[in-house]
């Protein structure tokens, strides 16, 4: 029987409590045993508490203990489950897929909308469907949620109320497991697995709306390393200087104190093309980063992970280019 490693850092899934009263965390792998013992008969799981934090207080000094864990625990095990609050769930898996390159072996990340304990609780398919996901998935960091599963760093929350809360608008899922379980090959690997851990996070992310004063943004940018901008569309922005909300100062200052700014979109799905239109022509002579199809939290993660491993004359070609399946 293979073995698997069971993280748990917390979130919904392994809470207990009756709504609406605050959930507080339960005894999680006591809870396992009891209403998922089906797991025993795919695997031999090992548990490891990490943390029992609500995912939104996750962050980056967490992703690199985390990272760290998974990279140093693999050797022992034929893959990895991290139970995870849905939240920031994005955020998590894009940050290990950008730290642990070249897996030899699936991690896959699960977590649910109510926990584990309650009678309509989505936990316990999503645990089972995880699991046979890192027996049988690519080898990868993925989501696995309401029986699909995702590129870790292709995946955003979608729904508060309803099972399927995850979606990857710009990429097909890497598996469905209904009735069988099909999978994708997933990435392809380019040499050993190795940990990139550091991670610089003095880096913003501003979402462009109309009525933005300029000044704000600007004034943030002496204390920051990079910049990701959520802007409209293909990558617009506003420029005209009529009516004094022109962001062209924000670009040129950053670029002025050598701060990269990488530009998203606030659109699901398709990506940025900053050639299409004024503003976005407007950002490159500025030395804006195209940032594609990247979703909002692996940009901001990507950006973060490129600051502390890439040289800075390296680092646009970091970014506009695909290292961990992240963009296409």
């Amino acid at each position: 029987m293979k073995r698997l490693l069971l993280v748990h850092t917390g979130g919904t899934l392994g809470m207990s409590g009756r709504r609406p009263h605050a959930l507080r965390p339960g005894a999680f792998f006591r809870t396992v045993r009891e209403r998922v013992p089906e797991l025993t008969k795919l695997a031999h799981l090992e548990f490891e508490l990490f943390s029992n934090l609500d995912s939104c207080e996750m962050q980056p000094e967490l992703w690199t203990r985390l990272a760290t864990l998974l990279h140093e625990r693999l050797d022992d095990f034929d893959g990895a489950v991290v139970t995870h609050g849905t939240d920031t769930m994005s955020d998590t898996a894009s940050a290990l897929s950008f730290m642990l390159r070249n897996l030899d072996k699936p991690v896959v990340l699960t977590g649910a909308q109510r926990p584990l304990g309650e009678v309509r609780s989505d936990a316990r398919l999503n645990l089972i469907d995880a699991v046979t996901s890192a027996l049988h998935g690519p080898k990868e960091v993925t989501v696995c949620f309401d029986s699909r599963l995702f590129r870790g760093n292709r995946v955003r929350k979608v729904s508060i109320a309803e099972y399927d809360a995850f979606d990857s608008p710009n990429h097909p899922v890497l598996g469905v497991l209904g009735v069988e379980a099909r999978f994708e090959r997933g990435l392809r690997r380019r040499g050993r697995r190795t940990l990139w851990p550091a991670l610089v996070p003095e880096v913003f992310l501003l979402r462009v709306f109309p009525g933005l004063d300029p000044a704000l943004p600007l004034a943030l940018l002496p204390r920051l390393k990079g910049l990701v901008v959520e802007a409209y569309g293909a990558g617009n922005f506003p420029s005209s200087a009529d009516l004094g909300r022109s962001l062209e100062p924000l670009f040129a200052e950053a670029q002025r104190r050598r701060i990269p700014v990488v530009v998203v979109s606030q659109a699901p799905r398709n990506g940025v093309d900053l050639s299409l239109y004024e503003s976005g022509s407007l950002a490159r002579t500025y030395g804006a980063i195209s940032g594609g199809d990247l979703t909002m939290s692996a940009a901001v993660v990507k950006l973060m992970h490129g600051l502390a491993h890439v040289p800075r004359g390296s680092l646009r070609h970091y970014l506009e280019r695909s290292v961990a399946g992240e963009r296409t």
